[in-house]
Protein backbone atom coordinates (compact mmCIF):
# COMPACT_ATOMS: atom_id res chain seq x y z
CA UNK A 1 0.00 0.00 0.00
CA UNK A 2 1.23 3.85 -0.28
CA UNK A 3 0.19 6.65 -1.97
CA UNK A 4 -1.51 4.48 -4.62
CA UNK A 5 -3.52 2.79 -2.25
CA UNK A 6 -4.42 6.18 -0.90
CA UNK A 7 -5.28 7.64 -4.22
CA UNK A 8 -7.72 4.89 -5.39
CA UNK A 9 -9.14 5.16 -1.94
CA UNK A 10 -10.46 8.87 -2.91
CA UNK A 11 -10.73 7.88 -6.51
CA UNK A 12 -13.38 5.45 -5.86
CA UNK A 13 -14.90 9.08 -4.04
CA UNK A 14 -14.49 10.92 -6.94
CA UNK A 15 -11.82 13.36 -4.94
CA UNK A 16 -8.67 11.92 -6.12
CA UNK A 17 -7.86 15.80 -7.77
CA UNK A 18 -7.98 16.81 -4.49
CA UNK A 19 -5.00 14.29 -2.95
CA UNK A 20 -1.79 16.53 -3.16
CA UNK A 21 1.96 15.17 -3.71
CA UNK A 22 5.14 16.91 -3.19
CA UNK A 23 8.60 17.01 -4.85
CA UNK A 24 9.59 17.49 -0.56
CA UNK A 25 9.12 15.47 2.08
CA UNK A 26 5.94 15.91 4.64
CA UNK A 27 6.46 13.02 6.71
CA UNK A 28 6.60 15.60 10.00
CA UNK A 29 4.13 17.98 11.05
CA UNK A 30 7.13 20.95 10.38
CA UNK A 31 7.77 19.55 6.83
CA UNK A 32 4.00 19.18 6.22
CA UNK A 33 3.41 22.25 7.20
CA UNK A 34 6.35 23.89 5.26
CA UNK A 35 4.94 22.11 2.26
CA UNK A 36 1.33 22.67 2.47
CA UNK A 37 2.37 26.56 3.64
CA UNK A 38 -0.25 26.26 6.98
CA UNK A 39 0.29 25.94 10.76
CA UNK A 40 1.85 23.20 11.94
CA UNK A 41 -1.37 22.78 14.59
CA UNK A 42 -3.91 22.42 11.24
CA UNK A 43 -1.75 19.34 9.80
CA UNK A 44 -3.99 15.79 11.02
CA UNK A 45 -1.18 13.61 12.13
CA UNK A 46 -2.23 9.80 12.36
CA UNK A 47 -0.74 7.85 15.49
CA UNK A 48 -0.88 4.03 15.57
CA UNK A 49 -1.09 2.43 18.98
CA UNK A 50 -0.88 -1.17 19.96
CA UNK A 51 -3.97 -3.01 21.21
CA UNK A 52 -4.88 -6.42 22.25
CA UNK A 53 -6.33 -6.82 18.42
CA UNK A 54 -3.43 -5.29 16.21
CA UNK A 55 -3.77 -1.52 16.47
CA UNK A 56 -5.72 1.57 16.24
CA UNK A 57 -5.52 4.81 14.70
CA UNK A 58 -5.55 7.85 16.33
CA UNK A 59 -5.98 11.09 14.40
CA UNK A 60 -4.77 14.49 16.23
CA UNK A 61 -3.89 18.00 15.60
CA UNK A 62 -0.07 18.67 14.60
CA UNK A 63 0.60 20.54 18.13
CA UNK A 64 -1.24 18.12 20.35
CA UNK A 65 0.22 15.59 22.37
CA UNK A 66 -0.98 12.19 23.46
CA UNK A 67 -2.11 12.80 27.63
CA UNK A 68 -1.52 8.90 28.50
CA UNK A 69 -3.58 9.33 31.93
CA UNK A 70 -6.40 10.40 29.26
CA UNK A 71 -5.42 7.46 26.92
CA UNK A 72 -5.69 4.85 29.71
CA UNK A 73 -9.55 6.03 31.11
CA UNK A 74 -10.67 6.15 27.51
CA UNK A 75 -9.41 2.95 26.31
CA UNK A 76 -8.02 1.13 29.63
CA UNK A 77 -4.56 0.17 28.91
CA UNK A 78 -1.05 2.13 28.29
CA UNK A 79 -0.75 4.20 24.85
CA UNK A 80 2.26 2.07 23.64
CA UNK A 81 2.92 3.35 19.82
CA UNK A 82 3.58 0.70 16.88
CA UNK A 83 7.46 0.11 15.38
CA UNK A 84 8.40 1.30 11.85
CA UNK A 85 8.26 -1.98 10.98
CA UNK A 86 4.70 -2.43 13.00
CA UNK A 87 3.35 -0.01 10.96
CA UNK A 88 3.73 -0.59 8.02
CA UNK A 89 3.53 -4.28 8.31
CA UNK A 90 -0.36 -3.57 10.52
CA UNK A 91 -1.25 -0.68 8.46
CA UNK A 92 -0.17 -0.95 5.37
CA UNK A 93 1.33 2.74 4.88
CA UNK A 94 5.03 3.57 5.89
CA UNK A 95 5.44 6.05 8.83
CA UNK A 96 4.97 9.86 7.89
CA UNK A 97 1.63 8.65 5.10
CA UNK A 98 0.27 6.77 7.48
CA UNK A 99 -3.33 7.54 7.21
CA UNK A 100 -6.46 5.62 7.66
CA UNK A 101 -6.96 5.91 3.56
CA UNK A 102 -6.61 2.78 2.04
CA UNK A 103 -4.66 1.01 4.98
CA UNK A 104 -5.62 -2.28 6.36
CA UNK A 105 -9.39 -3.46 6.48
CA UNK A 106 -10.31 -3.55 10.70
CA UNK A 107 -8.38 -0.82 12.11
CA UNK A 108 -10.42 1.17 14.27
CA UNK A 109 -9.88 4.91 13.96
CA UNK A 110 -10.87 8.17 15.92
CA UNK A 111 -10.27 11.56 15.84
CA UNK A 112 -9.57 13.83 18.79
CA UNK A 113 -11.52 16.90 19.72
CA UNK A 114 -8.11 18.90 19.29
CA UNK A 115 -8.53 18.95 15.52
CA UNK A 116 -12.31 20.70 15.92
CA UNK A 117 -9.98 24.11 16.48
CA UNK A 118 -10.11 23.74 12.65
CA UNK A 119 -12.71 24.24 9.77
CA UNK A 120 -10.17 22.27 7.50
CA UNK A 121 -7.22 20.32 8.10
CA UNK A 122 -4.55 18.17 6.22
CA UNK A 123 -4.02 13.95 7.01
CA UNK A 124 -1.67 12.26 4.76
CA UNK A 125 -2.75 10.44 1.68
CA UNK A 126 -0.71 7.36 2.54
CA UNK A 127 3.19 8.34 1.68
CA UNK A 128 5.80 10.59 3.12
CA UNK A 129 5.24 13.61 0.60
CA UNK A 130 1.31 13.55 0.15
CA UNK A 131 -1.72 15.34 1.94
CA UNK A 132 -5.25 16.32 1.60
CA UNK A 133 -7.13 19.10 2.85
CA UNK A 134 -11.00 18.17 4.17
CA UNK A 135 -13.10 19.28 5.89
CA UNK A 136 -14.05 17.76 9.95
CA UNK A 137 -17.31 16.15 8.59
CA UNK A 138 -14.84 14.95 5.18
CA UNK A 139 -12.46 13.47 8.07
CA UNK A 140 -15.23 11.85 10.18
CA UNK A 141 -16.95 10.44 7.07
CA UNK A 142 -14.25 8.89 4.99
CA UNK A 143 -11.55 8.28 7.98
CA UNK A 144 -14.34 5.62 9.19
CA UNK A 145 -14.02 7.06 12.26
CA UNK A 146 -15.64 5.29 15.37
CA UNK A 147 -16.24 8.71 17.34
CA UNK A 148 -14.41 11.81 18.58
CA UNK A 149 -12.61 11.11 22.10
CA UNK A 150 -10.34 13.33 24.24
CA UNK A 151 -7.19 12.34 24.75
CA UNK A 152 -4.77 14.52 23.86
CA UNK A 153 -3.45 17.58 25.45
CA UNK A 154 -2.62 20.97 23.49
CA UNK A 155 0.70 23.17 24.50
CA UNK A 156 0.74 25.20 26.75
CA UNK A 157 1.23 28.74 26.13
CA UNK A 158 4.46 30.16 26.59
CA UNK A 159 3.86 32.85 29.79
Amino acid sequence: MSIEAGRAYFRALGLEDRVQEFTVSSATVDLAAQALGVEGARIAKTLSFKTADGCMLILAAGDARVDNHKFKDKFHMKAKMLSADEVLELVGHPVGGVCPFGCKEGIPVYLDESLKRFETVFPAVGSPSSAIELNLDELFRYSKALEWIDVCKLPTPEA
